[in-house]
C-alpha cells in the first residue's frame, strides 16, 4: 500500500491542488507521526516540509522521518517561517484545512503570509483518512483486545453497593497499568442514568435490577477502540430481556448487511426498522455509528442521510441503542473493519446477557 505522503499526493492531484498546509494535530500524526501539540506539514506535488517551534525541535527529528523539519524559536513567528518556506518553494497557491481552521486563524494566515491565495481543502485528508493501512488496522486491533480485557477486569465490580465512579477510576487505572491511556472519557452509568446515552459517572450506586451501561476504549499507539456493553445488577426483569434482546437482534442485523457497496444510512435504518416493530424507533435518537481511528468520533457517520459507500479498509462502531428515561437503556456496540467480502468484529467480550452480583 503507498505511503500516507503518496497517498496524499495522489488526491491532490485528482483534486487539482497544487499545495496544502497541515496544521491539526490529528492529520499532523497521521502524515508524519508527529504528537506534539505544534506544527506545520507543508505539501507540494515535489516537496515537503515539517515546521515546529524550538520546544519540539528534538521530538520532530526523532518522530518525523518523512520530510525535511525546520524548527525556530523566539524571536521569529510560525507565520514568518511558514512565509520564507512558501517563498523558497515558489507556492502562492495553498489549500488550508477547512475542516479544523477557524476564521481567525484564516485570517491570520491572510494578513501575515502575503502574496498567497488560500482556498479551502474541504475534506480531502479526511477521506483518505477512512481507508486505513494494515499497519493503522492492527494497532486498532491492538485498542480494542486491551479493551476487552478491561471489561474483563471491571466486571468483577458490578455488585450491589459499588458506586459508578469507582469502576470508571478502575477502568482508567487498568489503561494506564497496560501502557494506554482512555479514547475518552468512559460512560458508566448505572439504572435511570443508562437512559443517558453520553451520560457521566457519578457517585451513584449500584442497585439490583439495574442496568449498566459501560462505554469505553483504549487508546493505544495513537489509535482508539470504542466499546459498549450492558450488563444488569442481579436478575433482569421480563422487560430487561425484552429491550437487551431487542438491541443485540438490531446490532446483528446491521452488522449481517454491512459489506463493499452498502450505504450507511441503509445499515442505520435496518436497526430503526427493528426498533420500530416494538413502537420503540423514537427511542433510537443517536446514529447508528462513526468512523474509528486517531479520534473515537472520526471521519464519517452510519446514519440517517449519510451517503457514504462502505468500502475496504474503513472501520466503523456499531452501536444500535435504545432509552426509556426514568428507567434506562441500553447499548451494544463493535468496532468493524470492512473487509473485501464483508466485516472482521475486532471486540470479543460476550453480548450474551450478563446477570453479575
Amino acid at each position: 500500500m503507498k505511503t500516507q505522503l503518496e497517498r496524499m499526493r495522489d488526491a491532490m492531484a485528482a483534486a487539482n491542488v497544487e499545495a496544502v498546509l497541515v496544521s491539526s494535530s490529528t492529520n499532523l500524526f497521521w502524515l508524519t507521526g508527529f504528537t506534539g501539540s505544534f506544527g506545520y506539514v507543508l505539501l507540494s506535488a515535489t516537496d515537503a516540509r515539517f515546521i515546529t517551534d524550538s520546544r519540539y525541535a528534538v521530538q520532530a527529528k526523532e518522530q518525523v522521518s518523512n520530510m525535511p523539519v525546520v524548527s525556530f524559536s523566539t524571536p521569529k513567528s510560525g507565520m514568518q517561517v511558514l512565509k520564507e518556506e512558501l517563498d523558497s518553494l515558489g507556492l502562492t497557491k495553498v489549500a488550508f484545512e477547512s475542516v479544523y481552521v477557524t476564521c481567525a486563524q484564516l485570517t491570520q494566515f491572510q494578513e501575515k503570509v502575503a502574496g498567497v491565495e488560500w482556498v479551502p481543502a474541504d475534506d480531502l485528508i479526511e477521506n483518505l483518512r477512512m481507508i486505513k493501512t494494515p499497519e493503522e488496522v492492527k494497532l486498532i486491533k491492538d485498542a480494542c483486545a486491551l479493551t476487552d480485557k478491561g471489561f474483563d477486569h471491571i466486571k468483577r465490580l458490578v455488585q450491589v453497593g459499588v458506586s459508578e465512579f469507582e469502576i470508571q477510576l478502575e477502568l482508567e487505572f487498568f489503561f494506564r497499568r497496560n501502557g494506554a491511556t482512555c479514547a475518552f472519557d468512559p460512560i458508566i452509568v448505572s439504572g435511570a442514568n443508562s437512559a443517558r446515552p453520553h451520560g457521566k459517572a457519578t457517585e451513584k450506586p449500584l442497585e439490583d435490577g439495574d442496568l449498566v451501561t459501560f462505554d469505553f476504549g483504549a487508546k493505544l499507539g495513537g489509535y482508539c477502540a470504542d466499546m459498549t456493553r450492558t450488563v444488569v445488577v442481579g436478575q433482569a426483569s421480563d422487560k430487561t430481556k425484552e429491550i437487551y434482546n431487542t438491541v443485540l437482534r438490531a446490532q446483528m442485523a446491521c452488522l449481517e448487511m454491512m459489506k463493499p457497496g452498502v450505504i450507511a444510512a441503509d445499515v442505520d435504518a435496518k436497526a430503526r426498522e427493528i426498533f420500530g416493530e416494538k413502537g420503540w424507533a423514537g427511542n433510537f435518537g443517536h446514529g447508528l455509528g462513526h468512523g474509528l481511528g486517531i479520534l473515537v468520533h472520526d471521519t464519517g457517520r452510519l446514519g440517517i442521510g449519510s451517503k457514504t459507500v462502505l468500502e475496504p479498509g474503513q472501520i466503523w462502531t456499531v452501536e444500535p441503542g435504545i432509552y426509556f428515561e426514568g428507567f434506562g437503556g441500553c447499548r451494544i456496540e463493535d468496532d468493524v473493519l470492512v473487509t473485501e467480502t464483508g466485516i472482521e468484529i475486532f471486540n470479543h467480550s460476550t453480548k450474551e446477557l450478563l446477570e453479575l452480583s
